[in-house]
């Protein structure tokens, strides 16, 4: 057998231990590694910019829960690609950045820059090849870090030790499966006290009880409480007669009103940060207890009553028993009034918001509605950020948790399209659904090519107001100073176009004939719709620029 090299060793341990997918940008700094991944089966998606990677690999990641490795070139590559590697370390996404470096010793090459600095910067885990002799050990270290601690790990191979030849090349086994801690005793009987005499409880799901999703049910139907989860796990209950949409600033009136008016609120595996506590006005309940398996969460964002440490499905399904000995199940919050305000407004798009008119100018809230009705439900949603965020994020629905992705903890915009391109790889059985602004549509519209290359029937909805919508409404008090974030219109159909994808413009909502075409065509190429809304804000952003 011929000796292998550092950078072609690392590849083959990466994919023994379970990559999945690589995404990248290859340049010198990571050619050997990347093929050597690519030569042990993992495939590969070649990106336009290193952040498309990044946010591919974080989607993919989310959606699959096995982890997507990002391929860049040491220094400038690896910088490019910060922004999408600071929100998967924001979100907790376990993924891992493969960068070339500069040789060991370089500290004024092109490429040289302290690349363990900038990446802790950002709040992922800075690792790397040390020599030779110890390469694969230290590759197969990051790869079990990031999955053990669901982190964001960069990698860093100098690209002297990638050419050596590897001495030592031991088996490679798959990763050991993480095992889930059990539920805690301490705060687990104060939290079955605090259910068994709650009136109107709510259960809170986040991203780190995606897997307890019938245990939650369970302890609801228990106690009596509605369910509802954050933007993180938004679809969790979607087929519960007894659960809401989505908690936060994305949640429709009637869900807000409900999440108020509850007595105790348990949040399992959720952040209870300012997006999901809606600045704080969605949890003013007079009990908040939080569920979460790592200490540092409790009352990081905000005080809680108390803590229950474990697994959010083994707390749950242990709360649940200790409840059913007591008693049969409660009705709690599960009364013919609450039924009523769920029937009528679960949904955003049972409940419209009232639009202005505009000439030549699509609501787009009645847009995002009639793409709901449209679209087929085996999709994967992904809202970018800005003004627009709300439409995409709440009026289109999704079918489970595993249809949505919101790349939205780093608060960047630009992020979306990239998102929804490795949704689209990641989950080829659903259609992902891109909602973006035209200015964070323009920051990654290259990876248009992507996607077209990879034949994703995706659909990209861009709400197009010539405008950073955000800094016009925050600032809507100070109108002559506009001039630095409005632009003249961009035909974003005919860039789609230009890309190889199929491209419309929606003035009306008559205008949608042509999406149903495409609908009904192959759908062998991504669809782009520039829809040319009014510069209005929306409700989150009207409620936003009043704070």
């Amino acid at each position: 057998m011929d000796t292998l090299t550092v950078g072609e060793a690392v590849g083959r341990a990466l994919a023994g231990r379970g990559v999945a997918h690589v995404f990248g940008v290859v340049g010198s700094g990571n050619f050997m590694v990347t093929h050597g991944l690519v030569a042990a089966g993992v495939p590969f998606t070649a990106a336009r910019h290193e952040m498309g990677a990044a946010c591919m690999a974080d989607a993919y990641t989310r959606l699959t829960d096995r982890v997507a490795a990002v391929s860049v070139h040491q220094g400038c590559g690896l910088t490019n690609a910060m922004t999408g590697i600071g929100e998967a370390a924001k979100s907790n996404t376990p993924i891992l950045v493969i960068s070339g470096d500069a040789a060991v010793g370089d500290t004024i090459g092109n490429f040289a820059i302290d690349q363990d600095a900038l990446v802790a910067s950002v709040g992922a885990v800075p690792r790397r090849i040390h020599s030779a002799k110890t390469a694969v050990a230290d590759a197969v270290a990051a790869y079990d870090y990031a999955v053990r601690h669901r982190a964001a790990v960069v990698l860093s191979l100098p690209v002297d030790l990638q050419a050596e030849p590897c001495p030592e090349i031991p088996e490679i086994d798959a990763a050991p499966r993480v095992i889930p801690a059990g539920a805690s005793t301490a705060g687990l009987s104060e939290l079955v006290e605090v259910l068994a005499l709650a009136e109107r409880p709510v259960i809170l799901g986040g991203r780190g009880a995606r897997h307890a999703a019938t245990e939650l049910s369970a302890l609801a139907a228990q106690t009596g409480a509605i369910l509802a989860p954050s933007a993180a796990a938004r679809g969790l209950f979607a087929h519960e007669e007894w659960g809401l949409d989505v908690m936060g600033g994305f949640a429709s009136p009637v869900a807000r009103e409900l999440i108020r008016d509850a007595d105790v609120l348990v949040a399992f595996g959720v952040a209870l940060n300012q997006w999901t506590a809606h600045r704080g006005t969605l949890t003013v309940q007079p009990t908040l207890v939080q569920i979460d398996d790592r200490p540092e969460a409790f009352g990081k964002h905000r005080d809680v009553t108390f803590g229950v440490m474990g697994d959010t499905a083994a707390v749950a399904a242990a709360a649940t028993a200790l409840l059913a000995e007591r008693g049969p199940a409660r009705v709690g919050y599960r009364t013919p009034q609450t039924a009523e305000r769920l029937r009528r407004g679960r949904y955003w798009v049972q409940d419209l918001p009232e639009e202005q008119e505009h000439p030549d100018r699509i609501g787009p809230a009645a847009l995002s509605a009639a793409l709901d009705a449209m679209l087929p439900m085996e999709r994967v949603v992904v809202p970018d950020g800005g003004n627009v965020n709300l439409y995409p994020g709440a009026f289109l629905r999704v079918p489970d948790e595993r249809g949505f992705v919101m790349p939205l903890s780093f608060q960047s915009i630009g992020l979306g399209l990239a998102n929804g391109i490795g949704a689209g790889i990641a989950r080829p059985d659903r259609m992902a659904v891109v909602g973006t602004g035209d200015g964070s549509f323009l920051m990654g519209a290259v990876e248009l090519d992507t996607a077209v290359r990879a034949r994703l029937g995706m659909v990209v909805i861009v709400y197009n107001d010539d405008a950073y919508g955000a800094e016009v409404h925050i600032f809507a008090d100070q109108p002559e100073k506009h001039g630095i974030v409005r632009f003249p219109e961009t035909d974003i159909a005919a860039v789609a176009r230009g890309f190889g994808c199929d491209g419309v413009t929606v003035r009306t909502l008559g205008d949608l004939g042509a999406v149903q075409e495409w609908l009904d065509g192959p759908r062998d190429r991504p669809l782009v719709i520039d829809a040319k809304i009014a510069g209005d804000p929306s409700p989150l952003m009207a409620e936003h620029a009043m704070h």
